[in-house]
Order: C-alpha cells, then structure tokens, then sequence
C-alpha cells in the first residue's frame, strides 16, 4: 500500500511538473486571505501561489463583487488557478445562517443556518439545501467550504450555538446530517472541513476574541460525530479548535497548538491521517498569548498540515505570505522544525488534492 501511495504521489507531481523544493513543500502548508475582488498576474498572492508559496487562499465577503458577483467571482477563482502549479485550494466559510458569505443581496440562493436544516430533519430538505450551497461553490470556482460544523449545539455558546451555527445536541443527528452536506459537496468536486476539533460547541467565551476554556463543559460525545465520519470515510479535512480543554490536555495549550489533542488524539487513537486546518491563528486565543512565531512553531509540531492566516480580524497584525513562509523556512533549516514534519504534511495535502481532479 505504502509503495502505491508514493507512486500516486510521483504521478501527481509529475502532472503538474514542479519540483518538490522545500520552498514548494512549505508552500502547500499556507492558506493565506486576500483584499479585493480581482487579481492580476502583477498582484502579490498571485505572484506567491505561481512561485507555489502559497497552497491556499481564503475569500470573505469583501471579496465578492457587489453588483457581478457570480461571475467576477469565477473570473478570480479561475485566474488564481491558472497561475497554480499544483491546483489551489480557494476556500470559504460557507456554512448558511450566520456565517454566509454568499448572500442573497449579491444574487445568490438563500442558504439557511444548520440549526434550522437540523430543526426540521427532513432528509429532502437537507439534501435540497445541502446541494444548494455546494452547487454555488462549484460553479464559482470555489473548492473548499469550511463547513458543515460538527460542534454540538448549545445556546450558551456565543458563536456557535446562540447564533444557531450547529445542526443539533445530539451527536449521532450531527453525523447524520453532516454526511448528506459531504455527500453534496462531493458531487460537485468541493472538499469539506469539519469543525471544530475536539468540540467548541459548550464554550462559554469567543475564541476570536481571547481564551475560550471548555475544560468544565466539554463532553466525550463531542468526538462521536469526528468518530462516525472518519470510520466512514467521509472526511476531506479537520479544522482546530482554538479551546482549551483540560480534560485533554492539561498543560492548558489550546487544542491547535497541543499535539496530545492534533497528533495523540486525533491521529493515533481515532485513525485520522487526513488533512489537519488551523482556524485563524490571528484569532485572539492564539495571537494574544503565543504570537506569530511561538504559534506557528507550536501548530507545526503539534501535527498541523495547513496554517491559516485570514487577515480579517479587524486589530489583529497582519501577516504576508511572504513572512509566513519565511518564518516557517527558517525553523525547518534551522532544525526547530524537522523536515520529516514537513514532508508528512506535504503528503497529507497533495493527497487531498488529488480528489479535485
């Protein structure tokens, strides 16, 4: 098996024949945001993802155009992968509810939040709205959707369940339905990233502001919905959870940055070894207390595959892709971050790509 997977690893790189330099291998680990509604071949990220510095590129709705945006968002996402050697991950939160970028207002279907989907659990609806979101991304060119959630649902929580981000309490429901919104997104050559491991569903604090502590409140279950869809094969992609959960890991590191959770965890004891997101290491939780270096560091080690940096958190620093993968360079050749660790996420991710073919 291990002779097969390095043979579809040659084949893939030969495809797009671009040598495996450590310059490109750090490159896929960097899934950076970017301003504006339009590149060109003079504009800094695409200059980083022709020199394969850049493996990924997240959208907000700032850079959906107001008046043309179905088709200057195809116009983007179509240049952005003209200038990739190995195909780009474009990727959005595009959950519905809340967290929708795609409004209605630039012309797009309405997309209803998960709890409502989980709140009527009619099988048709869920389908029918499920190909709904993954169908707009598809024929935008979007290839990666940070969704469906995975996090229980409690309306304590204030940015997941008071703002109805989650399917339901229940686990085995969230599984359930979370498979249907995969199942969609697949049919339309759209990966999926589950979130937010191991469960930020019963926070009581906003990780995107500072400490989001769960240790008291989190649940066991909260890893069934992760449990049930690894078994079935059914994941493309799992993004951190920027919490602290003591029941875990008792040094008190937030689950993004602890390999006990990422590497112990996830990889050993529930036999994931897919892709592995961050969310936004801009995010108070992790910028406020680890900074720029300290986190990157951490996240590496801890068994991350893709480092996120939105440049949205209004106040937070900004970080270029350039300084990202500078910073990364410099700890792998100076041996703080060793080279096997990069090429096992390199693996990890243009495996993963080869679905989008």
């Amino acid at each position: 098996m291990k002779k097969v997977y390095l043979v579809l690893i040659a084949l893939f790189i030969t495809t797009f024949s671009f040598a495996d330099s450590l310059d490109i291998k750090i490159g896929q680990m960097i899934m950076i945001g970017m301003k504006g509604t339009s590149v060109t071949t003079n504009s800094s990220i695409y200059k980083y993802v022709a020199q394969g510095k850049v493996g990924g590129v997240l959208l907000y709705e700032y850079n959906v155009h107001k008046t043309q945006a179905k088709s200057k968002m195809q116009a983007l996402t179509k240049r952005l992968q003209e200038g990739a050697k190995i195909p780009l991950l474009i990727s959005i939160d595009q959950e519905g509810g809340k967290v929708n970028r795609l409004k209605t207002k630039y012309g797009f279907e309405p997309m209803p939040s998960a709890y409502s989907v989980g709140q009527k659990d009619d099988p048709n609806y869920t389908i029918k709205i499920a190909n709904r979101i993954a169908r707009t991304l598809g024929q935008i060119g979007i290839n990666v959707n940070y969704a469906p959630v995975m996090d229980l649902h409690n309306p304590n929580c204030p940015v997941l369940g008071k703002i109805k981000r989650c399917f339901s309490s229940d686990p085995n429901k969230v599984a359930r339905l979370g498979e249907t919104y995969i199942d969609a997104h697949r049919k339309e050559n759209v990966l999926t990233v589950l979130k937010h491991f191991p469960g930020h569903g019963n926070s009581r604090t906003d990780s995107h502001k500072g400490i989001a502590d769960v240790s008291r409140h989190w649940k066991p279950n909260e890893l069934i919905p992760y449990k049930k869809l690894i078994t079935q094969d059914k994941v493309d992609a799992i993004m951190t959870a920027h919490i602290i959960n003591t029941q875990l890991e008792p040094s008190k590191l937030p689950a993004t940055l602890s390999k006990k959770i990422i590497t112990d965890k996830l990889r050993n004891e529930l036999g994931y070894d897919g892709v592995v997101i961050t969310d936004d290491m801009q995010m108070g939780a992790i910028a406020k207390y680890y900074g720029f270096k300290e986190s990157i560091r951490k996240a590496l080690l801890a068994g991350v595959d893709i480092l996120m940096f939105s440049n949205n958190i209004p106040g937070a620093n900004q970080y270029s892709a350039k300084n990202v993968h500078a910073t990364i360079k410099k700890m792998v050749l100076s041996g703080i971050v060793p080279m096997n660790r990069i090429d096992e996420s390199y693996e990890r991710i243009l495996k993963m790509k080869q679905g989008l073919q």
